[in-house]
Order: structure tokens, then C-alpha cells, then sequence
């Protein structure tokens, strides 16, 4: 019978008694997809009362407009200025996706290299850590005079931002896998390439997915670092010159829009996690308890 993406899976464990229990639960991307949705309305929940709590805050004049404009005035800047904002929002996107995809190939690959070589895990592990210990903000500013005022001098810093959470997390994953099976695979004859898209690759998707949830915020928040120390576009350049104009709720605008952007980001890197991973075991046990 063909597999369908929706289909019921019998789960047997021993009981006490030595008899079994049989557990029936559905998996696929429709029943992943509910429990993701059935999931977001807590935090959807804090989201609605910090923004009820800024907005008595602000009715109630405890807080000066120009230290914090309220809501409204906020959400008018950037109705009267979505042209501005939508160009500038669609150059960040554009700087974090593409930082974050390559991001996502050089960790990956550079993972594989160093669990199948330990001798280049030995020596670029130490660099690595160096490398991610040095703050970008300080070193962006060599990107515009290598590469100029373009978008390749942010997409790099994005990269960096990205890449640590990914290779960390790959490498994590590729060494999980338990010894007896690779000593299992190995005996039945499986070649190293076997092994790893059948044994290593699918035990190391929890912690490569838990690193891409880390860097998609990570590569936004290095797409505007780049866009800081030089651009004349972008929502780090909206929120700079807001900044240097004390215009309060462009500033925010510009804040809201780019977190916005981080959680779209995330989401998206949960939503493919419950599609690709339907078995993972936080899932079931996710399923197996009673919701409250």
C-alpha cells in the first residue's frame, strides 16, 4: 500500500505486566502543522499584553512621547511611509535570507569536514571560537573598505552571525549517532556515504534545525549590523537616521519591523522542522500529553 503523508502509526511498548500497549497517533504535515498552530497562541498571548501594557503606559503619559512614542503613533509612521519602509524591509530580507543560505551551506559542509577529519576539527575549532568571540560590529567596518558600500559587505556579516549556531550544532549532531550503529552499518556492508545520509544526517536534524532557529535571528540581526556602519538603505539605515534624528517613532517603526522580520524567520525554520521531523521524539511526547 502507498505511504500517504498522513497516516496512523502503531507504537508498541512493553507493559509492566510484560503485555503491550499499543498507541495509535497520526503524523504528517497536517497534524504536525495543527500543533504547531495549537502551540503559538501563548506567546501570541504575551505579544498581545506587552502591547496593551505599552499602550496604557503611554495613554496614561507615564513615559515622555519623545523617550516612547505610543503605539499608535508608531503604527501611523508606518502607514503614512509603507513605500519607504516596505523598499527598506525588502533590503534587509534580501541580505539576511541570502546570508543565512549560505550560511547554512558553508557550516553544513564545514561540520562534515571536521567529524569525518579530526585533525581539521583540532585545527579550526580554536579559530572558530576566536572568530565568533570578536565582536562584528567592530570588524564591519573592514568589510566596507574591502568590499565596498554594496550589499556584499552585510550578506558577509550575516554569514558570520549564522554560521557558528549552524557548525556548532551540525557537529553536535553528527556525533550523537551511537557507535553500535555505525559498527551495525559498517558490518552490513554500508559504505561511508551510506552511512551518513542514512545513519548520520537524519540523527543530526534536531540539533542542526535547533541551530538554524538560532541563526535565522542571528543573520538579521547581522544584516543591520552591516547596514549600521555603512549603507544608504535597509532597516539599519532607517533606524540610524532615526536615531540620529531623535525621531522616536521611526525608530521604533524600524525596530518593530525588523523583529517582525527575525519571528517570520523563526517561524518558517519551525514550521519546515515539523514538516521534516514528524518523529522526533519531543514531537511525541508533545502528542502524548494532555494540552493545557
Amino acid at each position: 500500500m502507498a505511504a500517504q503523508s498522513s497516516t496512523d502509526l502503531l507504537e508498541r511498548a512493553d507493559a509492566a505486566g510484560g503485555g503491550a500497549v499499543t498507541v495509535r497517533r497520526r503524523t504528517g504535515v497536517g497534524p504536525g502543522v495543527a500543533r504547531f498552530v495549537r502551540g503559538t497562541w501563548r506567546p501570541f498571548a504575551v505579544l498581545v499584553a506587552i502591547f496593551v501594557a505599552w499602550w496604557a503606559v503611554t495613554a496614561a503619559n507615564l513615559i515622555r512621547p519623545y523617550l516612547v512614542p505610543s503605539p499608535g503613533a508608531t503604527l501611523d509612521v508606518i502607514l503614512a511611509q509603507s513605500s519607504y519602509f516596505a523598499h527598506n524591509t525588502w533590503i534587509t530580507t534580501y541580505e539576511t535570507v541570502l546570508g543565512f543560505l549560505i550560511a547554512i551551506a558553508v557550516g553544513v559542509i564545514s561540520a562534515v569536514v571536521m567529524v569525518y577529519s579530526p585533525t581539521v576539527e583540532k585545527s579550526l575549532y580554536p579559530l572558530l571560537l576566536f572568530a565568533q568571540v570578536i565582536p562584528k560590529i567592530a570588524i564591519a567596518p573592514l568589510f566596507i573598505v574591502w568590499l565596498g558600500f554594496g550589499l556584499t559587505p552585510k550578506i558577509v556579516v550575516a554569514v558570520l552571525m549564522a554560521f557558528f549556531p549552524i557548525v556548532i550544532s551540525t557537529v553536535t549532531g553528527l556525533k550523537s549517532i551511537d557507535p553500535e550503529m555505525l559498527q551495525l552499518s559498517a558490518t552490513m556492508g554500508a559504505g561511508p556515504g551510506q552511512t551518513f545520509w542514512k545513519i548520520r544526517f537524519p540523527a543530526s536534524l534536531p540539533h542542526l534545525f535547533a541551530g538554524l532557529k538560532v541563526a535565522a535571528t542571528m543573520a538579521v540581526t547581522g544584516a543591520v549590523v552591516g547596514e549600521f556602519v555603512g549603507a544608504n538603505e535597509g532597516l539599519g539605515y532607517v533606524i540610524l537616521q532615526a536615531n540620529g534624528n531623535l525621531d522616536t517613532p521611526m525608530l521604533f517603526a524600524g525596530l518593530l519591523i525588523m523583529s517582525l522580520l527575525g519571528v517570520v524567520l523563526f517561524v518558517i525554520v519551525e514550521l519546515i522542522e515539523y514538516v521534516v521531523l514528524p518523529w522526533q521524539a519531543s514531537r511525541r511526547a508533545d502528542a502524548a500529553t494532555t494540552s493545557l
